[in-house]
């Protein structure tokens, strides 16, 4: 049997692109996506008398329903030593009531109040500012309102990855599990996310946190004079502080589906949709190298896709003399090579980070969101989400 390669200029051009492409997919899902996914925890547990005192920060803007969940949850992490400093963001609702009310039955509560806004700093930065500098410890732990710890060890567990030169720890947020396609398009979004800034840190370049689960010394960010250097930037007051400040040295990863803190998830498409590409926006900021593999993930992830499609359009290329097609089926099995190797890494993954239910979507999510969050980069770049 006899194999024959009959190509014109394009669709030798675009079997290139397929196999650069697919090459480099693997690539990312074998390499970096793997130590997430295959990760073990090798830190040994700590005795009471080991752990430093921690204070937990957060902000509050007319956030009443969730503070009344959270706080409770909070004050209920089995750990020894603990203040949680909540900032009242200039709130309407009865935010100020509760946190005075708390503050007189629970001493580990302190809440800072604040009455007016300051125009140079944007989004939350001010606030959360204020609330380290009230902070009694050194040791910062940083959540959101909207967020419930999964366990109640998951404050020791954020400690216990302080080692001797630790400065910073970057844990995982997964929104809750609902009904629905939306869901689960955010929670792949929120999965595939995390694998890429969790095996950054476990491969030693760090370059973005959530601050919805994210820990770093009080001294480190006097250090690196807090958001001064992107205080005019909405957003960014996470990932931003963490590419200026982390480093392979000092920055370690928390990975156990017992140490995630569950996000409430976005009410409406819209909503989420801004909300990512102001994420993204910030992209900017990284350095050059951060840059670079994140547009070498996304780029090749979409013209995976885009060069498989073509490839189909300006079939046959291989024939079997006598002029039966042999093309299509090894295009496919080199696409489902790809798409196998994805689903046993993200199927680990999901298992470590404590997502459940994707897999059966995994194929659609990913074909969407190749071409969804180019899409975000570019209106996060045109700054189109402030509009």
């Amino acid at each position: 049997m006899e194999f024959t390669f009959l190509y014109n200029s394009l669709s030798f051009i675009v079997l290139i692109i397929f196999a650069v492409c697919l090459l480099i997919q693997l690539l990312y899902h074998w390499i970096p996506f793997s130590r997430v996914a295959f990760y073990k925890n090798r830190r040994p547990p700590r005795y009471d008398s080991e752990l430093e005192p921690v204070s937990i920060v957060l902000c509050a803007r007319d956030a009443y329903e969730y503070l009344v969940e959270i706080v409770p949850a909070l004050l209920e992490q089995n750990y020894p030593d603990f203040e949680v400093v909540i900032v009242n963001d200039c709130s309407d609702d009865e935010t100020e009531e509760y946190l005075k009310d708390l503050a007189r039955r629970e001493p580990r509560v302190r809440p800072v109040q604040l009455k007016q806004h300051l125009n140079f700093f944007n989004g939350k930065k001010f606030p959360l500012s204020v609330g380290i500098k009230a902070a009694q410890n050194d040791l910062i732990v940083l959540t959101d309102c909207d967020c419930i710890p999964s366990t109640k060890e998951w404050l020791r567990s954020v400690v216990n990855c302080y080692g001797r030169d630790t400065e910073m720890v970057i844990g995982y947020s997964p929104y809750k599990r609902h009904k629905g396609f939306f869901n689960a398009l955010i929670r792949f979004d929120a999965l595939q996310n995390a694998l890429l800034y969790l095996s950054a840190v476990l491969m030693g370049h760090p370059y973005m946190g959530i601050g919805k689960n994210l820990s770093y010394r009080k001294e480190l960010f006097y250090r690196n004079k807090g958001f001064i250097s992107h205080y005019t930037t909405p957003v960014g007051d996470d990932d931003l502080f963490v590419s200026q400040a982390a480093t392979r040295h000092n920055t370690e990863a928390l990975i156990n589906a017992e140490d995630t803190i569950y996000t409430t998830p976005p009410s409406a498409f819209a909503l989420w949709w801004r909300q990512r590409c102001a994420r993204h926006s910030t992209v900017r900021r990284y350095n050059i190298a951060s840059r670079l593999r994140l547009s070498l993930f996304y780029s090749s992830q979409m013209l995976f896709y885009v060069s498989f499609i073509a490839l189909l359009i300006l079939s046959p290329a291989f024939v079997i003399t006598g002029g039966e097609v042999f093309y299509i089926p090894i295009l496919i099995i080199f696409f489902l090579l790809r798409y196998g190797s994805q689903l046993i890494v993200y199927r680990k993954a999901s298992k470590r980070l404590g997502e459940k239910g994707l897999l059966p979507v995994l194929f659609l999510c990913d074909i969407l969101f190749a071409f969804l969050t180019p899409l975000q980069r570019l209106m996060g770049r045109m700054k189109v989400w402030t509009d």
